[in-house]
């Protein structure tokens, strides 16, 4: 009888994971409408929903009655102020962010650096930061964890940072820091590997189930792939170094370092010397590149062409549906789409580039943030009793 009743319970937990996970991914909808998408019964329904509501982790509220006739079924809605911390250390900037059930991000920081940051010194900015905002903007909410989207090579098992080369971190460890001081559960992996995860959900490649995204960051390029909806993260959890593959470059005009990678030749610092930057934002880069003139024009057309050429070669591998941009790679793209996407299909196969889309990253700067916090709701997610 014990066994029965653990089983009962695991499988109770899983469907409240389900529900959660519904009305978080998906947004509001009715008991209604989670019934036919689970099928589950509705007496099961409201009994996972009223449990989700005595936990502070949904809301209901009475629908619309002039939008549907007959018995209105109330609408869950995920709790706003049950948040999620979300981190991004790069060579010229902290990003810090909090993130709601549902995807919402509540508050934003970033702080511009003069030199690389120390392990140590992310780690002060982060506690910092959460600490004030548990006294300010975050002092009614419920903090769930912390999550680290990281410009290099994280270990999957752990979350150790085996190597993030433009930072220069070697082997150190975030999680045991940040948990210690702050009292939450910490995630640290990829930051690209978060960011298609989190435009997968949240983003351009919501109905997608193959999916090439390359992130184009301070740090360098990077990326993910899923495919059949799956996360590939490979045998290390290193899947996805874009930015290292050497491109095929055919005409020699374009090429600017000697057999370097893609990071070398399609490089966000190379686009903010033309723009006479030293440093900013996505939104000023582009601004910038926009006024520019001939020399700005000039190494945005060299590197579109470069990019292009990988994007092909991804096609061609992956047969993705969609191929989505993030951080400059989408400046890059934006700038005459049209053309761009022509580029690269003349670059792939042409089975493969018949459905194919080309996309910049619709959750722009908040992309890795928002992964970030995504995988530190992962354990909450899975089980909201825990």
């Amino acid at each position: 009888m014990k066994e029965r009743a653990t089983a009962v319970e695991a499988v109770r937990r899983t469907n409240l994971g389900e529900v959660l996970r519904l009305v978080h991914h998906e947004g509001p909808r009715s008991r209604s409408l989670i019934t036919a998408e689970t099928g589950l019964n509705r007496s099961t329904v409201a009994d996972l929903v009223t449990a989700l509501v005595e936990r502070g982790l949904v809301t209901e509220q009475d629908p619309d009655p002039t939008k549907r006739v007959g018995r209105p079924s109330p609408v869950v809605t995920p709790r706003t102020d049950v948040v999620a911390i979300g981190v991004n250390p790069e060579v010229d900037a902290i990003e810090i962010g909090a993130v709601s059930l549902g995807g919402g991000l509540r508050a934003r920081r970033r702080v511009e650096l003069e030199s690389l940051p120390s392990v140590a010194d992310a780690i002060a900015t982060v506690i910092a930061t959460v600490t004030k905002w548990k006294q300010e903007e975050l002092t009614d909410c419920r903090l769930i964890g912390l999550g680290v989207a990281v410009p290099g090579l994280v270990r999957a098992a752990d979350g150790l940072v085996r190597l993030a080369p433009h930072l220069r971190w070697h082997d150190e460890d975030l999680v045991t820091p940040l948990t210690s001081a702050l009292g939450l559960s910490v995630t640290v992996d990829n930051d690209a590997s978060l960011g298609a995860r989190a435009e997968h959900l949240f983003g351009a490649a919501r109905v997608h189930a193959d999916v090439v995204y390359l992130n184009g960051g301070a740090s360098g390029i990077g990326g993910g792939v899923i495919l059949d909806g799956t996360l590939i993260r490979g045998a290390g959890g290193y899947a996805g170094e874009w930015g290292q593959t050497r491109p095929g470059i055919t005409d020699e005009s374009h090429r600017r370092t000697h057999n370097g990678v893609l990071e070398d030749e399609v490089s966000r610092a190379r686009l903010l010397a033309v723009a006479k930057l030293v440093g900013g934002d996505d939104a000023a880069l582009a601004a910038a590149l926009s006024d520019g003139g001939i020399t700005a024009d000039e190494e945005v057309i060299r590197q579109r062409h470069v990019l292009a050429a990988t994007i092909g070669n991804a096609a061609n591998v992956l047969n993705p549906s969609m191929i989505v941009l993030g951080g400059f790679l989408g400046i890059l793209r934006d700038r005459d789409p049209e053309v761009f996407d022509a580029d690269v299909r003349a670059r792939s196969l042409a089975v493969t580039a018949e459905d194919l889309q080309i996309v910049s990253a619709a959750l722009g700067q908040d992309r890795l943030l928002i992964g970030a916090a995504e995988a530190a709701f992962t354990r909450l997610l899975a089980d909201p009793l825990s």
